[in-house]
């Protein structure tokens, strides 16, 4: 984020990472600053002898060797909180959509078909419909409290369950996925949860079932998600998020069943705004007291 970055080279002098040069400064290097995505893999940790800490801009840090980092004693810190809101609001605004088909809707208006084809389709009621959500975390909550108030009956699918929780566990995710209409993904991303939801869990999810993933691109098995969609044995899909981004599957992109969005799920003013304001307080932490305010 340019304020970010801004900061960076006004107060600390930072040095904008650089693989030409890194023989220059990687001895000096004692904090990074970065986003979840680019993180710091096993190669720059190698690469970079003195360093502490890794700050991420993000909730997600899926780019980093987070073993690694922490078997060297480098402590870690991510921006989780500050985002929740929006993330959830994303979800269930992808869940509506893919539902009611707002967006091909839009698309059907501007194109003059209204008037040359007659009504829209009908299609599916959001209110009452079975939710499943694959990761029952900060943002997994925010998203449950959200389509509870549209009478959704929720059920959940975590390593564990979550004590507390008045929502429905069930351990095996190929089960949840063949009781639900939508399947909302708000797991962390990483080797722990690539390929999550594979296959077996599309094909379970059926004809009318509909996967929303506001997470990772890596969590689902995209290629699956491609040809099951095609064959017609997945009901649609809103994806904010995907395995190559930038890059999106040529085949998904004529789909009105599929929204597609370019990985805003946090895009707003005040959210990223809130989001530097912790990256910032994290490394002025660590830098003061070799503690961090948001630790992973």
């Amino acid at each position: 984020m340019p304020a970010v970055a801004d900061v960076l080279a006004r107060d600390y002098d930072a040095v904008v990472h650089d693989p030409a040069r890194l023989a220059s400064y990687a001895d000096s290097v004692r904090v990074v600053v970065t986003g979840g995505h680019a993180g710091v893999d096993t190669a720059l940790l190698d690469a970079l002898p003195g360093l502490r800490a890794i700050v991420h801009f993000g909730a997600g840090y899926d780019g980093t060797d987070v073993d690694t980092a922490r078997a060297r004693g480098i402590v870690l810190s991510n921006t989780p909180g500050v985002l929740d809101d929006s993330v959830a609001d994303t979800a269930v605004g992808l869940t509506i959509d893919v539902l009611r088909r707002l967006s091909a809707s839009d698309r059907y208006v501007r194109a003059g078909r209204w008037a040359t084809d007659g009504p829209y389709p009908l299609q599916r009621t959001v209110s009452g419909s079975r939710v499943g959500i694959v990761g029952l975390g900060h943002i997994g909550t925010a998203i449950a409290t959200r389509l509870t108030a549209f009478d959704c009956p929720i059920a959940y699918h975590n390593r564990r369950p979550v004590p507390g929780s008045t929502y429905r566990y069930e351990p095996s995710l190929v089960r949840l996925a063949a009781a639900v209409d939508v399947l909302v993904v708000a797991v962390t991303g990483g080797p722990g949860t690539r390929g999550l939801v594979s296959r077996d869990v599309l094909e379970a999810l059926g004809p009318d079932g509909v996967l929303v993933n506001v997470a990772r691109g890596s969590v689902v098995d995209e290629a699956a998600l491609v040809e099951l969609l095609g064959a017609g044995k997945l009901g649609g899909a809103g994806l904010d998020v995907f395995a190559d981004e930038p890059h999106v599957p040529a085949e998904l992109l004529d789909r009105d069943d599929v929204v597609l969005l370019p990985h805003v799920g946090s895009a707003t003013v005040a959210t990223r705004a809130a989001m530097a304001d912790l990256t910032l307080a994290n490394l002025r932490s660590f830098l003061e007291t070799g503690t961090l305010v948001t630790p992973i």
